[in-house]
């Protein structure tokens, strides 16, 4: 198990650097080319874990896929109903991401699979993407724990050669966008139109990866519809230059933006409205933030960011812009660690069932680094510590990505070295993490 010991920053971080591909974008890129007809190329790509995971499954159902180059991918697709019986269970790795849009695909599918995962992904919940696509005729099920909630592994029975997906009109109880995607994709093989309302708008990268590729799909507010109706249920090949994930580069921003004296950019990184909650909440902060939108990749908008050492302040933030911000939470924690009053930070109790407990790790670290917080069934409330040093700190990441790198940017600010514990997960959504750190000039160790 890999640790990480992170030296208090003596100089500023300086430079403009690549942050992996979107890992959003990339998981249904990577299914839509696997059932696609012909052959499609997607460059940018950067191997993380969670997405090759999404290569592999496709793989197992027929789909064929090869590295082109550096960073490129060329996957040939089996068509719509072209996938085949797996040999054995999928696994999943460590990505929710994949077993549950992967669902919605399998659930039309005239075999049976199971998806199973690693310990963290067998925690996490599987009954909100079941419900929807029980109600279509999909059979499947999990593993029960005491509360009733469905767990992997996924069990995913045969639909008849005979039956169908039924049309669904689904309002789901929060806004997600895995479940909004497994029910777009089990949409494109129903016998009829499907409807899904969420209660705030969730990242829409499934419609607009859809319409680029000439599914009849309309989008109103919240209310998605995909009506397959005059549709040739063919989807061509995919072109597409993955852009840089936000999620990611909002570490590298944050060390920009807490870090004296420091200016850091990142290029060719996503500006999906839907997942720029991050930058709202910086700027609430009072964060120094410079974007500038340079064009886009299959309807998602992309553009590079660079933030400069700020004297933050604290907010409140909840709400829609949170929904926005979710896997961000944990970073906009550690920057609000260093901010002049309290920040309060809303409607997050998603976190509670990712890769971790992020609240409550999240609190754990914060205090290892001698910050008061407040834990909230639903956030946090962060009393900022401005001023001087933070506590050099032990931490554990516990196996989470983003706690482990929410921890390293701020141990940044210690009064000494910090060592986190169980950091291998950073692979699964930034396998050049430190490397990209020490371009900017951080004395970062890799320990066994």
């Amino acid at each position: 198990m890999t640790a990480l010991v992170v030296h208090p920053q003596t100089q500023p971080l300086l430079g403009g650097v690549p942050v992996p591909s979107d890992k959003s974008i990339g998981h249904r890129a990577f299914l839509l080319a696997g059932i696609a007809n012909g052959t499609s190329r997607i460059t940018g790509f950067s191997f993380g874990a969670d997405n090759v995971s999404t290569l592999d499954a496709m793989a197992a159902l027929g789909s064929h896929w090869e590295r082109d180059g550096k960073d490129a991918v060329v996957v040939k697709g089996t068509g719509l109903f072209g996938l085949i019986e797996p040999k054995g269970p999928i696994d999943c790795g460590n990505s929710g991401t994949t077993m549950r849009l992967l669902a919605g695909i399998l659930v039309a599918q005239p075999f049976a699979t199971t998806l199973i995962g690693d310990a963290s992904l067998t925690r996490r919940p599987m009954k909100r993407i079941f419900t929807p696509l029980r109600e279509r005729g999909g059979r499947l099920h999990g593993s029960s724990n005491d509360s009733g909630e469905d767990r992997p592994p996924v069990h995913i029975e045969a639909l008849p050669e005979a039956e169908r997906l039924r049309p669904l009109q689904y309002a789901s109880p929060i806004a997600s966008a895995q479940i909004k995607s497994a029910v777009l994709l089990s949409g494109l093989y129903a016998h009829g139109a499907t409807q899904i309302f969420e209660p705030s708008i969730s990242r829409d990268h499934s419609e607009r990866m859809l319409r680029a590729l000439g599914v009849p799909l309309e989008a109103v507010g919240s209310l998605v519809t995909l009506d397959p109706a005059g549709w040739n249920g063919m989807l061509p090949g995919l072109e597409l230059a993955l852009p840089g994930d936000l999620s990611a580069a909002a570490f590298l921003l944050a060390a920009g933006l807490l870090v004296p004296d420091s200016q850091v950019t990142v290029r060719h990184v996503g500006l999906n409205p839907t997942r720029t909650g991050f930058l709202e909440v910086v700027r609430d902060l009072g964060g120094l933030l410079a974007v500038e939108q340079e064009g886009d990749e299959a309807g998602e908008p992309v553009g590079r960011i660079t933030a400069a050492f700020s004297q933050l302040r604290g907010t409140k933030a909840g709400g829609e812009t949170v929904v926005r911000a979710i896997d961000e939470v944990p970073i906009l924690a550690g920057l609000a660690a260093r901010a002049s009053g309290t920040t309060t930070i809303r409607d997050a109790q998603e976190l509670r069932v990712k890769e971790s407990d992020r609240l409550a790790e999240m609190a754990a670290v914060l205090r290892a680094f001698g910050v008061a917080v407040e834990e909230l069934p639903d956030g946090l409330v962060v009393e900022g510590q401005p001023e001087g040093p933070l506590k050099g700190a032990h931490v554990d990441a516990h196996g989470d990505h983003r706690i482990a790198m929410t921890a390293a940017v701020l141990a940044l600010l210690g009064d000494a070295p910090t060592r986190i514990e169980d950091v291998d997960a950073i692979g699964t959504s930034f396998p050049r993490f430190v490397g990209t750190l020490r371009a900017l000039g951080a004395n970062v160790d890799v320990v066994s």
